[in-house]
């Protein structure tokens, strides 16, 4: 594999993991000076780690939280909790991701990653929320059609 395919491999496995609303901010922010460091994290992090079969993407993301509580990457841990969610992960998972990490990493990485990620869980849920109800109003708008046939 090229780094072409790569590049376009990690550009997919980006968006999936993290969503086109955050990608298209990063891309967009992208400069001259933050150029070269994007490609490298869509080629290797997306292109190649992530794109792994060794372990699954709830797998990956259940690894990543623990390292980002652990080494205290607050930015990059909301993100995350996010993507883990996207990923499939439980917030009942995350909790105990962090619990376990407080443990081993020490009481006060785990201080500081429950309120980063609590706060990432409701806005994900917030999101969530928002989507369903303009799916809703979306569809209510569509006569043609119409998900209960009966109400025609």
């Amino acid at each position: 594999m090229d780094d072409a395919q790569r590049a376009e491999r990690g550009m997919k496995v980006r968006r999936e993991v993290l969503g086109d609303e955050h990608v298209d901010r990063a891309v967009a922010a992208t400069t001259p000076f933050t150029e070269p460091f994007q490609d490298l994290i869509t080629r290797y992090a997306w292109g190649e780690i992530w794109s792994r079969p060794g372990l699954s993407r709830p797998e990956r993301s259940l690894v990543t939280l623990a390292v980002l509580v652990a080494l205290q990457h607050e930015q990059e841990l909301a993100m995350h909790v996010k993507a883990a969610l996207r990923n499939g992960l439980t917030p009942g998972q995350i909790q105990e991701v962090l619990l376990q990490v407080a443990v081993y990493a020490g009481v006060p990485a785990g201080n500081r990653a429950f309120p980063i990620a609590q706060r990432a869980l409701a806005e994900a849920a917030q999101a969530a929320r928002a989507a369903e109800a303009a799916q809703e109003a979306e569809d209510l708008e569509d006569p043609e059609n119409p998900e209960d046939p009966e109400v025609l």
